[in-house]
């Protein structure tokens, strides 16, 4: 398998540039297989060969793009679950090579065996994440001989660049004006110390930072970006685990629940959603509630009746069923980005760290036997001190186990606060370095978010958090 990766990787590499393109499904571009019968769903284009004589077949389904969780691990990861673990029940971690980079595009593939008609078969999904976006494209197959066919499309494949909605990096310009309702040393449980708890966006949303959430309103549509907590998210059906996240996060505010219902939409990223009038406890009336969840976190919607959400979101929450376009939720899971605050001089303190580990279990897909591990491990930190000065450090470790190698940086120097959305480092490494920056926020603590403001396209930002 590890073979079959890397020659299909390298493939993309060479040709995704140049791909001689005949057909277009959302974002993606490519050359379909002759004379394979093709279905096109909702979510994905899938493409099926069989032969009678040799009892061979294969199935390759290119996906709709989704929004990207910001780094091809992730997303490859997230895909992996949905689309290969779980349906053909392979609990081995794929095997693959490590991410590769061509035209803009992180791409990163991996494979897994599987059984199926008590026969051994094979999966390859490839992720490619660029732009926002996140496309996967896999195929499934009982026989080697395909892979040809498997390359082939993906060698053919060109992406659409355009970035389908702004992202953090345009933080100055999409953020809004920003009041201030709290300052350093306030002792307001939701300041923490930091100089700003509300923002004022430009779309006419307010964020504001609450205990267990970031409230967002506009009008008299209020958005709750829940906090994780425990008991929320674990591996179970849609239904059992939205009427968990339902009774622990909703539940308790609420009293006379009606029409209260759950529901999904069935593709790799799967959207969860449940849904009800109940009357709040606090103010007496009745609302329509929607809890909702694809990815990362809970969000809850409120609104004094359906008709209000469905002129807000465009779509009608009731009518959802497991085959609707999932693109129906990007709204929805767009409101995560309203968690987002201004940065201050005083609010740089302490140590601020982030880290990241990669392991890749490696096996020779003809004989079984074990190849060897390999690992990426970085730890990068910020010491911030007084009047503004700072050290920071990274670590990286890298290669196959007993053989990887060790580098370590340090730079000294002096933070200053551009603007509200914008620091700057007089010394990273070996010169200046200006960064985007914003605050989001989790139960009792704060993540700084860092994007090179000179290579701003990926909109992948590193994530920092206070070390105890």
């Amino acid at each position: 398998m590890k073979f079959v990766v890397s020659i299909i990787c390298l493939q993309l590499i060479a040709n995704i540039v140049a791909a001689q393109l005949k057909e277009t499904f959302d974002a993606t571009t490519y050359t379909a297989p002759k004379g394979w019968k093709k279905e096109t769903k909702v979510n994905l284009v899938v493409y099926t060969i069989t032969n009678k004589k040799d009892t061979s077949w294969c199935q390759i389904g290119v996906y709709r793009s989704t929004e990207s969780k910001g780094a091809i691990e992730t997303d490859f990861n997230e895909s992996w679950t949905e689309l290969a673990a779980r349906p053909y029940k392979i609990e081995e971690a794929p095997h693959g090579d490590s991410a590769v980079e061509a035209d803009g595009w992180k791409i990163k593939s991996g494979a897994g065996k599987f059984i199926f008609n008590k026969a051994p078969a094979m999966v390859l999904l490839t992720t490619f994440t660029g732009y926002g976006k996140s496309i996967a494209i896999m195929a499934v197959t009982n026989k080697q001989r395909y892979t040809n066919d498997i390359a082939a499309l993906l060698g053919s494949i060109e992406l659409n660049k355009t970035v389908v909605e702004k992202t953090p990096a345009d933080a100055a310009s999409n953020a809004g004006t920003v009041t201030t309702t709290s300052t350093p040393g306030n002792t307001n449980a939701n300041a923490g110390g930091y100089a700003f708890t509300t923002t004022n966006f430009d779309d006419g949303w307010v964020g504001t930072v609450q205990e267990d959430w970031v409230a967002v309103t506009k009008g008299n549509t209020k958005v709750l970006l829940h906090y994780p907590k425990e008991g929320t998210i674990f591996p179970a059906d849609p239904e059992p685990l939205t009427n968990a996240a339902w009774n622990i996060l909703v539940a308790p505010r609420y009293s006379n629940l009606k029409n209260y219902k759950t529901t999904y939409i069935a593709t790799f990223n799967r959207p969860y959603l449940g849904m009800g009038y109940a009357t709040e406890n606090k103010t007496g009336k009745e609302v329509f509630v929607l809890l909702f969840r694809q990815g990362e976190g809970w969000i809850e919607f409120i609104t004094p009746d359906k008709n209000t959400f469905i002129q807000q979101y465009k779509f009608d929450p009731e009518t959802i069923k497991w085959d609707s376009n999932s693109d129906l939720m990007n709204p929805l899971a767009n409101m995560k980005s309203y968690n987002k605050f201004a940065v201050a001089t005083s609010d740089f303190k302490g140590k601020w760290t982030s880290d990241f580990t990669g392991i890749q279990q490696l096996y020779n897909v003809y004989t079984g036997d074990y190849a060897g591990m390999h690992m990426n491990q970085s730890n990068e930190e910020f010491v911030f001190g007084n009047a503004g000065t700072y050290n920071w450090k990274l670590l990286v470790v890298n290669g196959m186990a007993g053989n990887a190698k060790f580098t370590e940086v340090k730079s000294a120097g002096q933070l200053t606060v551009v603007h509200n959305w914008q620091i700057h480092c007089s010394k990273i490494e070996s010169g200046p370095k200006t960064y985007n920056a914003f605050w989001s926020c989790i139960k009792g603590a704060r993540i700084l978010n860092l994007l090179d403001a000179q290579s701003p396209g990926s909109g992948i930002y590193t994530k920092y958090g206070l070390a105890k």
